[in-house]
């Protein structure tokens, strides 16, 4: 019966990678939960913010520390045990945390929750679409990734022109790249998922931080470049 085998087969892939999808979507709200409160327990704290804002020195510390970490767990993740893995997502997830605790100070309270708000919306419709969806975006992913480098270049840049046009410009781009990185990384995630071996409880971890970790970065980097493109500073 080689086609109930396949059906079989088909069916036990959708649910292997429900499981691991599931971890990844439960350890990426830890993560997120966490910047939360670290972003607001900075904020509502002065000497937090001298100590972080005041010293120039403890700000690139920090920004190099993020970039190391992620650096980390992407190169090294399958070496690390499942409790170092995730110590160090946690730790990434409160560093982010403290630093961007600085956007209370610049904008409104209002222009932070509205676009959080549209950041959630828009990334469970971009990861539904990458979940349901039969189109391979692999391609999509590829012309993303030199559109994020582009982006990156650009805004080196413009720290240097201080352009409002350009900046207006990297913003809208920056949108439509971390919408569409959603759904590719989504749909990525869940095919390493269909192969997840559930029986190894160390690996799914791993694969599942690492997971939590990209959808993260998806979600963070979304929601800033709303905030720049909608939020009113306090000025």
């Amino acid at each position: 019966m080689p086609f109930i085998r396949s059906v079989a087969r088909d069916d036990l892939n959708i649910s292997v990678a429900s499981v691991y999808m599931r971890h990844v979507y439960q350890w990426m709200t830890v993560g997120l939960a966490l910047t939360t409160a670290v972003s607001f327990g900075v904020a509502t704290s002065p000497s937090l913010q001298a100590a972080i804002f005041g010293n120039a020195i403890v700000a690139i510390l920090l920004i190099v520390a993020q970039f190391g970490l992620v650096i980390a767990l992407s190169a090294a993740v399958h070496k690390m045990s499942s409790s170092t893995a995730t110590g160090l997502f946690l730790l990434y997830s409160a560093l982010t945390g403290a630093t961007l605790s600085s956007i209370f100070v610049v904008y409104p309270i209002g222009s932070i929750v509205n676009a959080f708000l549209v950041t959630t919306g828009t990334f469970l419709a971009m990861s539904v679409y990458g979940t349901v969806t039969k189109r391979d975006l692999t391609g999509m992913g590829s012309f993303l990734f030199m559109g994020l480098i582009g982006l990156l270049i650009a805004m080196v840049v413009n720290l240097f022109l201080q352009s409002s046009m350009m900046d207006f410009v990297i913003s809208c781009v920056g949108v439509l790249i971390f919408t569409g990185l959603t759904a590719y990384d989504t749909q990525k995630l869940r095919q390493f998922g269909e192969a997840a071996p559930l029986d190894d409880g160390t690996a799914v971890r791993r694969g599942a931080i690492l997971g939590a970790l990209t959808l993260y970065l998806d979600f963070i980097n979304l929601f800033l470049m709303l905030l720049r493109l909608f939020g009113s500073n306090r000025d």
